[in-house]
């Protein structure tokens, strides 16, 4: 049984132009598709919808049988390496089979329970949407008629941050690990942009007060200076593009160098970890095995070494 079943394709036709309206016409064709067949993050089972831009493509998963999160994938299946997942929409609010995934004809994006229950949405209602498209970069958008963006998948991160997305102060300012492989709720640690640094946190079960864990400013070397937008992008190191750079980007505060791959880098992935670390992963297309490498670590973890934490056991971290 699909989980697609209820798709309102009337209402998507409704707000997309030619070629979307083209896109949504194939979700008509998938209903009754099987799970999935390739290797995907967390071992998840899924369900492909024909919304993509290689190598992204909108995909509902499940690590619990019943129990689906509406996600966007990152990876193909020519490269033979491990799909991962870099964006969601419901995270700890999963829905069931029979939940409808819609662009309504005025203009919102709903993810709704097969009863109507309302589990997520775009609040884009009446705001002159008159289309939907998966950008190469792997945002997400509805526009309007002056193609300016309505809402974008960009301004809504959980622990992960593509190549050209951002956290702001007066936007979404923070990311949250998950929980585990297998449970897809919110974890411990957090990584919140503040006004000159980024800060980053764990709370404990036994301590209602988060406990700072990393302080970004010696890193960023910012000072004091106003923080209101931390980027993360990737961009050719020289004119001639023989290797690349991951940044982060300070809005008045300048630019750090995270790491310099040797090779177009602008399919990267900043993700906050299950363990709290912070690394990137890049997704080289151009070879059939082994697409994807670890790029970036903020925390070389030290081999072996523990030490207690407010009563949990947590791995020392070194620079």
């Amino acid at each position: 049984m699909s989980i697609f079943r209820g798709l309102r394709i009337k209402d998507l036709l409704k707000s997309l132009n030619q070629h979307n309206a083209s896109l949504i016409r194939q979700i008509n064709g998938t209903l009754n598709r099987e799970f999935g067949d390739y290797i995907v993050e967390y071992d998840a089972n899924y369900r492909v919808l024909p919304i993509f831009s290689t190598p992204f493509q909108l995909c509902f998963y499940n690590t619990t049988p019943g129990a689906y999160t509406l996600a966007l994938r990152m990876g193909t299946v020519r490269s033979e390496s491990l799909m991962r997942w870099v964006w969601e929409a419901n995270r700890g609010n999963p829905v069931g089979e029979n939940a409808t995934f819609s662009l309504l004809g005025s203009g919102n994006l709903v993810l709704a329970e097969a009863d109507g229950r309302v589990v997520w949405q775009s609040n884009t209602a009446d705001k002159d949407v008159v289309g939907f498209k998966l950008l190469q970069n792997g945002n997400m958008v509805l526009y309007n008629s002056k193609g300016n963006f309505v809402w974008q998948s960009f301004d809504s991160p959980t622990d992960t941050l593509l190549a050209g997305q951002s956290l702001r102060l007066k936007g979404p300012n923070k990311l949250v690990s998950r929980l585990s492989a297998m449970e897809n709720k919110n974890g411990p640690y957090s990584l919140v942009l503040e006004p000159n640094r980024f800060a980053m946190y764990y709370k404990s079960k036994n301590s209602p007060k988060p406990m700072l864990y990393f302080d970004s400013t010696d890193y960023l070397m910012s000072g004091k200076r106003a923080l209101d937008v931390l980027n993360f992008t990737s961009g050719p190191e020289t004119d001639d593009a023989f290797a690349w750079e991951l940044r982060f980007e300070l809005s008045d505060a300048g630019t750090r160098i995270l790491s310099r791959p040797k090779y177009n880098s602008s399919l990267t992935y900043l993700r906050l970890g299950i363990d709290g670390g912070l690394r990137a992963y890049t997704f080289y297309a151009p070879v059939d095995y082994g697409a994807w490498e670890e790029t970036f670590t903020l925390f070389p973890r030290a081999s072996g070494q523990e030490c207690p934490v407010a009563g949990e056991m947590w791995g020392i971290w070194a620079l």
